[in-house]
Formats: C-alpha cells, sequence, structure tokens
C-alpha cells in the first residue's frame, strides 16, 4: 500500500506540472503579438504597455481571492475552471478589433490564469510533506520555466511564419486544452479523493476554527510571511525584468540583423526551468531547508551576474551565452524556495491563502516595474542600463529575505512530520 501511495504522489505532482507547462501559452504569447496589434489598430507601444500592465494587475488579484478559494474548494475544479476560461478569453481576442475590448478580456484573462498557481500548490501539499515539500514544489516551478520555454519557440515560428498577430491567440491554446483534459482525468486533489484512510489532524483543526477572514488575518498577521511576500516581489521585478526587457536589448533596431543574438535570450527561460528544480533539491540538501539563506544566496550570484552582463561586450556570443544562462537559473531559481514557505510558516491548511497573497506581491511589483524599466531605457537611451536595474532589484531582495526568521517553519515542520507519520502508519495498516 505505501508503494501505491508513492506511486501516486509522483503521479499527482508530474499530472499538475503536465499542467502548468502550457498555462503560459495563454499569457505569454502577448508580448510577440504587441507589434501586430499596435499596427492594425493604430495605437502606441504605451497603449499595449497598459494592456500588459492591466493583465499583470488582473492576475495579482486573483492570486489574492482564489488562493484562499483553493483552501476551502478543490484546487483540480479551480485549475480546470481557470484554464477553461483562460482559453476563451484568448479566443476571443483573436476575433476583437477594439482596443478597450482586448484591454478587458486581457485584465480577465490574467484574473482567471491566477486560478492555477496556487491551487496547484495546494494539490501538492496535500500529497508531499514537509520533508520532501522544496524538492516537489522545485519541479512544479520547473514547469512553470518550462512554459516560458514552450511558448517563446510556439510563437517563434508563428512569427516566422508571417501568421497573424490572432493566430499567437488561437493555435498554442491548443496545447493547454489538451493538457487540461488530461488533468481533469488524472488529478486528485488530495490523498482521500483517491481513496487513502488518512487524516490530517493539525489541518482539520485549522478549518474548523477559521473563516476565510481569519485565514488572511493569520497570513497578513504573519511577520516572517509579510517580509518573504516583499522579497519576492522584488525577486518576480528582476525575473520580469529578463524576460520581457532583455529580448529588446539583443533585438535593437533591426529583427533580422540581430536574429543571432535574438536566440541568446532562449538560455534565459532555459536556465529558470533548470534552476527552479535545481534550488529546490539545494534548499533541503544545502542549506537544510533553510528557505531564506537558499533564496538570499541565489540572489546575491544574480546580483553580481547582471553586472558581468553590464560589462561584457554585447558580440561576444559565447561568454553573453553562459551568462544569459546562469541569470536565468540563481534569478528565478530561488521562487521555488518562496513557495515551500507558504506551508513551512503558515501551516498546510492556509498553503492556498499563502501562495495566492505572495503571488499577488510578486505581480503587483511586476507590473510597477515595467514602466519603471520602460522610463529608464527612454531617459539613458541605453538599453544595457537595465542589467544595472536587475542587479540592484536582486540586491534589495536579497537584503529583505534575510530578515526572514525560520522558527515558525521549524515548528510546523514538527506537527507537520508527526501527522504525515499517523498517515504513513494508516496506510500500512490499510
Amino acid at each position: 500500500m505505501e508503494k501505491k501511495f508513492r506511486r501516486d504522489q509522483w503521479k499527482m505532482l508530474f499530472v499538475t506540472m503536465f499542467c502548468y507547462l502550457f498555462f503560459y501559452t495563454g499569457r505569454h504569447n502577448f508580448g510577440w503579438a504587441a507589434r501586430g496589434i499596435a499596427k492594425e489598430l493604430d495605437i502606441s507601444f504605451q497603449q499595449v504597455g497598459w494592456i500588459s500592465f492591466a493583465m499583470l494587475m488582473g492576475y495579482a488579484v486573483g492570486q489574492l481571492i482564489n488562493g484562499n478559494l483553493a483552501d476551502r474548494l478543490s484546487p483540480k475544479l479551480m485549475i480546470i475552471t481557470g484554464g477553461g476560461v483562460s482559453i476563451l478569453c484568448n479566443l476571443a481576442i483573436s476575433f476583437a478589433g477594439s482596443y478597450t475590448v482586448i484591454l478587458v478580456l486581457w485584465t480577465l484573462n490574467g484574473y482567471f490564469q491566477s486560478m492555477a498557481w496556487g491551487s496547484g500548490g495546494k494539490l501538492i501539499s496535500n500529497w508531499w510533506s514537509s520533508s520532501e515539500r522544496g524538492k516537489a514544489f522545485g519541479f512544479y516551478t520547473m514547469a512553470a520555466g518550462s512554459s516560458s520555454v514552450l511558448t517563446f519557440f510556439m510563437a517563434l515560428i508563428l512569427v516566422q511564419q508571417e501568421q497573424s498577430w490572432r493566430s499567437l491567440f488561437r493555435y498554442p491554446i491548443l496545447l493547454l486544452a489538451a493538457a487540461l483534459l488530461v488533468f481533469l482525468t488524472v488529478a486528485y486533489s488530495d490523498p482521500k479523493r483517491k481513496g487513502y484512510t488518512i487524516g490530517d489532524e493539525e489541518g482539520e483543526s485549522v478549518a474548523k476554527q477559521e473563516n476565510w477572514k481569519q485565514s488572511y488575518q493569520k497570513v497578513f498577521q504573519n511577520r516572517n510571511f509579510m517580509i518573504a511576500s516583499f522579497a519576492i516581489g522584488f525577486q518576480s521585478m528582476a525575473r520580469y525584468g529578463l524576460i520581457f526587457w532583455v529580448p529588446i536589448h539583443f533585438l535593437g533596431n533591426n529583427y533580422k540583423e540581430s536574429s543571432g543574438n535574438m536566440w541568446l535570450t532562449l538560455l534565459i527561460p532555459i536556465g529558470m526551468a533548470l534552476g527552479a528544480v535545481s534550488f529546490g533539491y539545494i534548499s533541503d540538501l544545502i542549506f537544510n531547508k533553510n528557505r531564506s539563506k537558499s533564496i538570499c544566496t541565489g540572489m546575491i550570484i544574480s546580483c553580481i551576474i547582471a553586472i558581468l552582463i553590464y560589462c561584457v561586450p554585447i558580440h561576444n556570443h559565447f561568454l553573453v551565452g553562459i551568462l544569459m544562462f546562469t541569470s536565468g537559473f540563481f534569478v528565478y531559481g530561488p521562487q521555488a524556495n518562496f513557495w515551500t514557505l507558504s506551508p513551512d510558516l503558515l501551516g498546510t491548511k492556509l498553503v492556498g491563502t499563502g501562495i495566492g497573497v505572495m503571488n499577488m506581491f510578486a505581480y503587483v511589483f511586476a507590473a510597477i516595474g515595467e514602466p519603471l524599466f520602460g522610463k529608464l531605457i527612454d531617459y539613458t537611451g541605453n538599453t544595457a542600463n537595465i542589467f544595472l536595474f536587475v542587479a540592484l532589484i536582486c540586491a534589495i531582495c536579497a537584503t529583505i529575505i534575510s530578515f526572514v526568521k525560520t522558527k515558525n517553519a521549524i515548528i510546523y515542520q514538527q506537527i507537520d512530520h508527526r501527522v504525515r507519520s499517523a498517515q504513513a502508519n494508516s496506510i500500512i495498516k490499510n
């Protein structure tokens, strides 16, 4: 029985990863469509930027709301609903001919996309104990990083085939639709729904005592968790600074002449994907589950790498390529450790609420950072300065996260370990 439970643990993790692998096809496709939208609708890039800002804010608000709902409703239902409505929003945009309509639909898309991440974290926490949660969340975050790579490839193929910008909102999301069907068939929100006779005494007592308002109060009153939430805000700002603005640095004004440099940007999301799964192990094995130390180390290294990128000539493709990969690895990798702080600091029954609040901070800061990066480029006329800005942001993140104390995490881990041990004994007996 124990071996069967172990197989199902991995199955639930992998099917959740597989589903989220395709979620960015309905969100990160917009950047590739921006130029076509601006040209066809005769709008400025500033207006296009406000559409991107609106989506990020919709995502942030959605995280605050939907994370708590994931603790109270079925995480599986949340993911299926969010993904399904996101597909409809993308399809509607592909037929839209108005700036206002696209702005509204893309904002709604951000909200419904937000229903997946916290819900997936909740599902994984239901199946994995604190002793292995760093590894599990590392794999989960790797799926998000890999989704950027997948979306990049699909969009690049469509652009090189000179497809209309509308195709970017139609074809990539077909993969998301297929992934949702697989997830609907295979996934279970928690072990009990799969037939395992286990109990979660600590979680059940919390659920009985606290309503949604009390859940939010507990999260916002946790000083360590709030510090960590501010820290992930700067980490996310640095991440989006690389994803959205570095291609501008390499592409310049001539797409064809810059095609060689353009492929170097692909190394960023590849590094992010590998960094995510690596930091899951790094925090568990090297830093003995001290997430804040792991995050701080990664962001300090990211700061140094960003400064090196600023100093290295852009025509040195080999060295720049290495730096692009490592920048993605160390900027995004620590995010896997941030998500683990939610169950570590708050307990297993507030995972969805915690991840939702934390991700809200992440995307509010990312949204604020977008116009700041643009203003920096406009003011200085030098796109290389974005790397100095990224270095500063990483240094701020490392400083903030160093104030997070993990005493509460140890207490919750001890509780969770006792609960999981009792669950394992129950499984073996049955």
